[in-house]
């Protein structure tokens, strides 16, 4: 098993940052929180280096189909299940993507914000996959995505959901939000199950924090595999991401041969980075493609921000704009943006048209492998095959078959039951 499965009024700035979204109609539009600013610095960086772990925390009783089971994640530690749950809350994409890949989409009730800009997000990779959708009519918003963000408790109750897949740190992090209340929630409506502070290794809030785990995003597929009962598709799912990343990097070129890779949002004129290559599984579509991190050497928080000339000084060879596919950016009019201004047309990466729509980073297994793909045409078009001109808003671009990195095929299968 390959390392990568271990492996209020107009918002601020610093609430855009936060929740990963984007300003629409005076409101927030957002897949999932970022957690890096509620629990407070990262982990130090790592390298995509650990070794596979086995899941000697999850358990299973009785069989597949029958009697009760337990499944073990922190922060929550042992959950008993008596049933597969089919009324689930959802916060981020993350989930949203594994019960699909499941073959349980239709038991999610919720996301955290606007269920129809997530749900395009979903749209535009599904698209590629016969048979594959999301049903997100009816859902309900948890967050109302105007000023600031936090959930209703009432909403708990009112949705009287099987399971809640949503980290209880994370909830905890919001206003008005105690401990007491956390465990109210689990102990008279439904359980906890969910793992965000995984996404970049941060700290969760105090009472988390001594015991909290992080987890590769193929480690939490697992877990969320054995709440359905959907051990066999996880298997087979793993097995394609395997495949793609062997395929990857028996690929990739020598290391001094590599592009410098920045990743930004841009907004305003203003650009603010991240790191491709720390931990966290943010990185799990970008990582693995072994890539020289052009802000490596910077103090890069979420707080960050370049101007044109800082830009300038980093001069990356490519630019990958996150949130770019189908989301909430429209990256081809951001890259006439920026080769229209006197300092930005001077970038390496603007020069060669190599400013492209990255990935979400609140991504599940499909999504992964999807993005995985996007960014290795990206960053390696000569060992992989040219990324093609994407158009914002449309359907991940339909790859000739022979230039494809997996089968789209077998995936579709899978989650339909039938691999």
């Amino acid at each position: 098993m390959t390392n990568e499965r271990t492996n209020r009024t107009a918002p601020t700035r610093r609430t855009y940052l936060k929740y990963g979204g984007a300003v629409v109609g005076g409101g927030l539009l957002a897949g999932c929180t970022s957690d890096s600013e509620s629990g407070g610095e990262e982990t130090p960086a790592n390298t995509d280096a650990e070794a596979t772990s086995s899941d000697s925390t999850a358990t299973e009783s009785g069989g597949e189909d029958s009697g009760p089971y337990s499944v073990t994640m922190s922060p929550m530690g042992t959950v008993e299940f008596d049933s597969v749950p089919t009324d689930v809350m959802v916060y981020s994409l993350l989930y949203a993507d594994m019960a699909v890949a499941y073959g349980h989409g239709d038991a999610v009730n919720s996301l955290g914000f606007d269920s129809e800009a997530g749900g395009n997000t979903l749209d535009a990779y599904y698209e590629r996959l016969d048979g594959v959708s999301f049903d997100r009519e009816g859902l309900t918003q948890l967050n109302t995505g105007s000023g600031g963000v936090n959930i209703d408790k009432e909403l708990f109750y009112e949705l009287d959901s099987d399971l809640h897949m949503v980290d209880p740190a994370l909830v905890l992090s919001f206003d008005g939000w105690s401990k007491s209340d956390i465990d109210e929630i689990g102990g008279t409506v439904a359980p906890w199950f969910g793992n965000t502070y995984s996404r970049q290794h941060s700290q969760p809030p105090k009472p988390y924090r001594d015991s909290y785990e992080y987890y590769t995003l193929w480690e939490i597929a697992e877990k969320v595999a054995k709440v359905f009962r959907e051990q066999e598709r996880y298997e087979a799912l793993a097995s394609v991401h395997d495949d793609l990343l062997g395929r990857i990097r028996s690929n990739l070129p020598p290391e001094d041969e590599r592009p410098t890779v920045a990743s930004v949002i841009f907004m305003q004129g203003t650009f603010y980075p991240s790191k491709i290559n720390t931990e966290g599984f943010a990185n799990a579509h970008v990582r693995p493609l072994g890539a020289t991190d052009a802000f490596a050497e910077g103090d890069v928080t979420y707080q960050t921000t370049y101007d044109y000339e800082t830009m300038l000084k980093v001069d990356p060879d490519v630019i990958l704009h996150k949130f770019g596919v189908a989301s909430y950016y429209d990256v081809a009019q951001i890259s006439e943006t920026i080769a229209d201004h006197p300092v930005g047309n001077k970038l390496t990466a603007v020069a060669n048209d190599a400013v492209y729509p990255s990935g979400n980073p609140v991504q599940g297994p499909i999504m992964n492998l999807f993005q995985l793909e996007m960014t290795a045409k990206q960053l390696y078009p000569e060992q992989f095959g040219e990324w093609p001109e994407y158009t914002d808003g449309s359907p991940y671009p339909e790859i000739p078959e022979d230039e494809r990195l997996f089968d789209r095929t077998r995936v579709a299968n899978i989650v339909a039951g039938n691999d």
